[in-house]
């Protein structure tokens, strides 16, 4: 059988179907997170649906730097909860129960 994307097309028609974003934010907003999925046939075709649609590539290369920045952030952010999780565990007196290998 072959796949049926029916529902996640739908899904996607109804969300885009807001009026509460421009369609330039929009566009902003998907290209920020394909770059961040790491889609690059995605990526391609968003800069290109944003050039037709008046934004520069100025404008293109200011989001690129925001999303490097934030996607920037959120890694160090999970780095350090990462290490205080494992200096937690290191400190608690719980034996085995913490070990991800407990025996």
């Amino acid at each position: 059988m072959a796949y049926d994307d029916t529902l996640v097309v739908e899904h996607i028609k109804a969300t885009h179907n807001t009026d509460l974003l421009t369609e330039r934010e929009k566009h902003l907003v998907g290209l920020a997170v394909t770059m961040t999925r790491g889609c690059q046939v995605c990526t391609r075709n968003r800069i290109e649906k944003a050039r037709n649609i008046g934004i520069s590539d100025e404008e293109l290369n200011a989001l690129v730097a925001v999303t490097s920045a934030v996607n920037s952030g959120v890694t160090a952010a999970t780095a350090r909860v990462a290490f205080g999780m494992l200096e937690q565990e290191k400190d608690a007196e719980c034996g085995d129960v913490c070990s991800p290998t407990p025996g």
